[in-house]
């Protein structure tokens, strides 16, 4: 009889531990707009259409792998313009984690792909208009509205767990 209980016992621990990881895994998003851009930049189109950083925006893109020293990332994500770019390189330098390019205008099918990695960390430069419309994905409301140009400073922190959002936003 008793054999036969620790058997039952034993059987029902190893069901649980083969579930174990689908439960209550914890995602976190962490969502920031590019630093500030260098708007003074004259020349070609292509040039105005894609700034690099001013010097505040590059003193704004070193400080933040302190901003954001607890979220050690599994994945960091941007656009492919030099601003957003430059303003994850000190992250991807810090992290050593190689940056994963995303298009902005398939912001669903890139909200999808993230929320499919569960348990993990995940790091996301984008722009003014696209990073609110991002969070507003992966929370599932529409919540944020677009950026005003002159901010630059906004953090999302979006933590799922057990398919419930939670979202802090950081000032730095």
């Amino acid at each position: 009889m008793m054999k036969k209980q620790f058997l039952s016992i034993f059987f029902l621990a190893g069901m649980l531990m083969l579930h174990l990881p689908s439960f209550a895994q914890t995602s976190t998003y962490v969502l920031f707009r590019h630093a500030e851009k260098d708007t003074s930049v004259q020349g070609s189109s292509q040039m105005n259409a894609d700034p690099p950083l001013s010097r505040l925006g590059e003193q704004r893109a070193l400080s933040l792998p302190e901003v954001l020293k607890m979220y050690k990332p599994d994945a960091i994500f941007s656009t492919n313009y030099t601003r957003t770019k430059s303003t994850v390189k000190p992250l991807s330098l810090k992290w050593g984690k190689e940056i994963q390019l995303y298009d902005p205008k398939n912001l669903a099918s890139f909200a999808e792909q993230l929320l499919a990695e569960k348990g993990k960390t995940i790091l996301v430069a984008g722009h003014s208009n696209t990073t609110p419309a991002l969070a507003n994905l992966l929370i599932k409301q529409n919540t944020y509205q677009s950026l005003e140009e002159s901010v630059y400073n906004q953090i999302w922190v979006i933590v799922i767990k057990d398919g419930k959002a939670e979202t802090n936003i950081i000032k730095y």
